[in-house]
């Protein structure tokens, strides 16, 4: 399971890359302090539940900030 956090890492690293060569920083800065947090959490050899329960924590952050931000800052 500490694989995948670095797997995500990696991809998280790509679109940030992506996202800078695209001259969207703000975008790319948020990608980067993931892949950060995810590399970190890959190495910290936790528990696989703990893993589980991180996972489901950042998708519950990440799914409710997406749908603030287009719901309430986004223009029709």
């Amino acid at each position: 399971m500490a694989r995948m956090f670095r797997v995500l890492g990696f991809w998280t690293l790509a679109i940030g890359l992506m996202a800078l060569a695209g001259d969207m920083k703000e975008m790319a800065l948020l990608f980067f302090f993931q892949t950060t947090a995810f590399v970190v959490l890959g190495y910290m050899n936790l528990s696989e539940r703990t893993y589980i329960m991180l996972f489901w924590g950042y998708m519950v952050l990440s799914f409710l900030g997406f749908t603030y931000w287009s719901f309430f800052q986004m223009e029709v």
